[in-house]
């Protein structure tokens, strides 16, 4: 057996276990230096919703905050649409959504691997830098937080979200809720064996 086939069905026991799975994707040694981490999910799809992605996190972060939108998508009912505004996530800032193409640099390979091209859409977590500015508004600090994304809102798109009022889920499927403030330096990236691999959920 390949580390492949061990890698997916690693991953099919996660989704059948929890929902989803997380899968980070570190730059590798010979990757250019803009390159930067990612993580996205897989197996949100598999109810018809989009696949996350967040981009320019260390894993730690970037996994509990998709984990944490993905079980406000899947156990309490949360449409996530472009646009959207999220709260509660990060330490008195929001966080937007964005949808847009798959691209080379966000590319959630193994979504695409297990469901198909045609199936998997993909929604962008985007956080701000700490003057509260976004990738695409004048003045972001791209150079100490580089985040590449796959779109951006429009004006007056989405809608405010604040503590979510849904019907509440089980939560033993993600980690408990903890709001942090971003990174106040530009976050490490470890290169070799670190790239594209899954961490458990």
């Amino acid at each position: 057996m390949s580390y492949l086939d061990d890698f997916f069905d690693e991953q099919s026991e996660i989704i059948e276990k929890f929902g989803w799975a997380v899968v980070h994707v570190v730059p590798a040694d010979d990757d250019p230096p803009d390159a930067v981490p990612f993580a996205y999910t897989v197996g949100l799809t598999g109810y018809g919703f989009p696949e996350l992605t967040i981009a320019g996190l260390p894993p730690e972060t970037g996994h509990v905050l998709l984990n944490e939108v993905a079980g406000r998508v899947c156990d309490e009912g949360l449409l996530l649409r472009h646009g959207h505004r999220l709260r509660g996530l990060l330490d008195d800032q929001e966080v937007r959504v964005v949808a847009g193409e798959i691209t080379e640099t966000l590319f959630p390979g193994a979504a695409l691997m297990r469901y198909g091209d045609d199936r998997v859409r993909l929604l962008q977590l985007v956080w701000p830098d700490p003057g509260s500015r976004f990738p695409w508004q004048s003045g972001y600090d791209a150079c100490d937080y580089p985040q590449p994304t796959i779109g951006a809102p429009i004006t007056h798109a989405g809608r405010r979200c604040g503590t979510f009022r849904g019907i509440p889920g089980p939560r033993s499927r993600r980690a408990a809720r903890s709001p942090f403030t971003p990174p106040t330096s530009p976050p490490r990236s470890s290169g070799g064996e670190g790239s594209n691999r899954e961490d458990p959920k």
